[in-house]
């Protein structure tokens, strides 16, 4: 067979092998591909909007947080006049915000109302709109014979965690036309712990339904939103709005349990087959408001026959196209094979030259038509034009030229892109190699200096003086700086925090200089007191004499560097030059400064270890003499308490007796029970276990918390207090008492309050 019927046959038996493999291929991996596409661009826009729903929720949310934090300063202000304030700020708040129905707030009655001592009952106070949009004011007293155990309030009441109310359908004028679909936000207001009201907001949430209706990544796909508890929020069929999805579709509900993925707030897909036998792919991306437990979720919802669809459009073209090909294709060939039979045998000759290696002018072919054999023999010979340049450059940057040039011949000459980016890798590689040494020499300088501060730590670490004069003389030669000054803190003053100047040093000698800095006093004490680095350049010459501790020097760089170890400040190294100090000097200083701080507490130890030897020396001589002393004492002391236990004996009778008349306790400094006889427990109703840890204020009746306090206040101050004082038990009886709150003092050091009391509740 002829070269031209070879390729005929060839090239088109292959063809068609491929072409049917493709149309098989193509087939599957098209709908596939379609589906993943679909899913995921699904998937993405289900994110998308509820992100979108989501900041809508956060963003009403964060309006009754700040309006709930508002409301824990209620005490600031008379109740009357807070109360109009924080109402005006509500009005604003609702007018400002179109889709807000109504905004208020509740109040537990007895933190508002002195005469209310009940635990339920609650004032509401806000701001509501009508059917006509017009804002009226709402107030009024509610749960005042109980809290309703199955109502939103109590549930916030007991739990105090924050919540989106699931939403529920509300006509204005109460006709069934006029219903829209609406929620409350509500956020508790504490004081601690302690819960004492609501912020709440209703919304409408018709602009959700407005979002959803946009929602259509897909021919004949729609959306629909879902509360915590599966009610449809929002849906194109405005009859399922209000309803919950359980109630609608049972099975399908069932089948996926989509209610409880929705409440566990989590990302889930599926595909479904529904009525009309056909199969739905469902996504679901939960909408989850920070510090608020309940949940809703986004679903949209596309047809898999749209997802398909796209495939087998794809499939008929790719058909129609393959069977073009393939005419085509055969007439191309036909053409091709009939023109390149003669000049195939030369351009395969040259090939087999370039092959072996060979690359010259004498390669390069005359060109004497301007078909494709022509443009291939054009190609040939740029091709060997290009090799012979690349050859010569491959050659000078070989012998060292790496700054040589190659001009490309096209965007696509990976050969030569591959060639200069060899040539790049090589000027990069030697720039990393300076750049390498360069930071080897900072390293080494480092280490360098460390080691050599190391040893004068090591040499001088028994006088204090003359280890200060060597770290501030060798550090200010090492940084090449023009002075510097080492402020120690001075652990003999009690009373404010100061650091002196132990040691000084500039141009090239000791400075004697007597200076002491306070915490926060200039740019020392400010250094010491935010146990970091200051780097300052461009000084001004009046503006160091002013703040630093270096005396008349105006450098244009000051550095100070904290000596601090585990957090504790123990002194400030400054140091001043004319030139900037680089960044690895400073990190040199700062690693420089920890060991001098750790030498630092060592030898103020060491020396405080010596004061305290001798101390101890001293006193062992006088402890000797006294000795004896005391022996001849001991003798005495043993005759003194026979007599104290015969008196102790008597006391304790005593007490036993003002046990079975009095009722008594005693209190720590901080004002909680520590001790109780057992008429204090059966009066006051509580075991000793219970007692125990219980504050005094406890025990005060409400109306009389602010009297009680001045009345503490006087004993904290070591006075003795005798008062007709009511007292509540733990059943919150009053009980009228003649009270005594005596402080005890051991060793002349106020230790306890001992409080004793008669009761007379029974007597006018």
């Amino acid at each position: 067979m002829k070269i031209n019927a070879k390729m005929l046959v060839y090239i088109l038996s292959t063809s068609m092998l491929i072409f049917i493999a493709s149309i098989g291929y193509i087939t599957t991996k098209s709908r596939q591909l379609a589906l993943e596409e679909a899913r995921e661009v699904a998937n993405k826009n289900a994110h998308e909007y509820a992100n979108l729903i989501k900041s809508e929720l956060a963003s009403d949310f964060n309006i009754a947080k700040t309006l709930a934090q508002a409301g824990q300063a209620f005490q600031t202000l008379p109740w009357e006049e807070w109360n109009k304030i924080f109402l005006e700020q509500q009005l604003h708040i609702i007018t400002e915000n179109p889709h807000y129905l109504a905004v208020a707030t509740s109040w537990e009655l007895n933190y508002i109302d002195p005469e209310w001592n009940k635990p339920f009952g609650r004032y509401l106070n806000g701001w509501v709109k009508d059917q006509d949009r017009n804002i009226n004011q709402v107030e009024t007293r509610l749960n005042t014979d109980g809290d309703v155990l199955t109502g939103n309030y109590y549930a916030m009441k007991s739990t105090g965690i924050s919540m989106i109310v699931d939403p529920t359908l509300w006509s204005p004028t109460g006709k069934e036309e006029d219903q829209y679909i609406n929620t409350n936000i509500s956020v508790p207001i504490k004081l601690g712990n302690t819960f004492i009201g609501l912020a709440g907001i209703d919304l409408d949430l018709q602009r959700f339904q407005n979002i959803i209706e946009k929602i259509k990544p897909f021919e004949k796909s729609y959306a629909f939103l879902l509360s915590n508890n599966g009610t449809f929020v929002a849906h194109p069929n405005s009859k399922l709005m209000g309803k919950l999805i359980s109630a609608e579709y049972p099975d399908f509900n069932e089948k996926f349990k989509l209610v409880e993925n929705v409440r566990a707030g989590i990302n889930f897909s599926f595909t479904y087959k529904n009525e009309n036998n056909q199969k739905d792919f469902y996504v679901f991306a939960p909408i989850k408001v920070a510090n608020v437990n309940t949940s809703w979720s986004l679903a949209i919802v596309v047809p898999d026959k749209v997802i398909t669809s796209k495939a087998k459009s794809f499939l008929y073209k790719a058909l129609f196209v393959s069977f073009i090909g393939l005419i085509l294709l055969t007439i191309v060939i036909w053409f091709i094979a009939k023109n390149i039979t003669e000049p195939i045998i030369k351009v395969t000759e040259i090939l087999k030259s370039l092959a072996r290696g060979k690359i010259d002018e004498s390669l390069i072919m005359e060109v004497n038509t301007k078909n494709e054999v022509g443009e291939m023999t054009l190609a040939l010979n740029t091709s060997i034009r290009e090799l012979n340049k690349k050859a010569e450059f491959a050659n000078e940057i070989g012998s060292g030229n790496v700054d040589h040039e190659l001009e490309l011949i096209s965007n696509e000459d990976e050969l030569g892109q591959s060639l200069i980016n060899m040539r790049n890798n090589l000027l990069k590689a030697r720039s990393e190699e300076e750049k390498r040494k360069t930071e080897d020499q900072k390293r080494r300088w480092t280490d360098e200096g460390l080691a050599k501060f190391a040893e004068i730590l090591r040499k001088n670490n028994d006088d204090l003086n003359i280890l200060a004069n060597e770290i501030i003389k060798n550090i200010v030669y090492y940084l090449d700086a023009n002075q510097g000054g080492l402020f120690i803190l001075n652990d003999q003053e009690q009373s404010t925090v100061i650091f002196d100047l132990l040691s000084a040093f500039a141009f090239d000698r000791e400075k004697f200089i007597k200076k002491q800095v306070e915490l926060g006093e200039g740019l020392v004490g400010t250094c010491a007191a935010e146990k970091s680095t200051l780097y300052l350049t461009e000084i001004p010459q009046d503006y160091i004499q002013i703040t630093s501790g270096l005396g008349n020097a105006n450098p244009n760089s000051l550095l100070l560097v904290p000596l601090k170890m585990e957090n504790y400040i123990l002194g400030v190294i400054e140091l001043a030059s004319f030139n900037k100090f680089k960044k690895h000097e400073i990190e040199f200083a700062e690693k420089a400064a920890e060991s001098i701080a750790s030498t630092l507490k060592s030898v103020r130890i060491n020396t405080r270890t010596s004061q305290l030897l001798e101390q101890s020396q001293q006193q062992a001589e006088e402890m000797a003499a006294q000795e004896e002393e005391m022996r001849q004492n001991m003798e005495e002391l043993q005759a003194t308490q026979e007599e104290s236990s015969r008196k102790g004996e008597e006391f304790s009778g005593i007490l036993n007796g003002v046990d079975q008349f009095l009722l008594k306790s005693e209190f720590n400094l901080d004002a909680t029970l520590v001790n109780a006889n057992d008429l204090f427990l059966r009066k006051f109703k509580y075991t000793i276990n219970e007692a125990i840890g219980m504050e005094i204020e406890e025990f005060v009746v409400k109306k009389d918390i602010a009297k009680f306090q001045k009345i503490l206040n006087t004993v904290m101050k070591g006075k003795t207090h005798q008062k007709i004082t009511y007292l509540k038990n733990k059943n919150g009886d009053e009980l009228k008492l003649i009270t005594s709150f005596t402080p005890v003092f051991i060793n002349e050091k106020f230790e306890k309050i001992l409080f004793l009391a008669i009761d007379i509740s029974d007597y006018k």
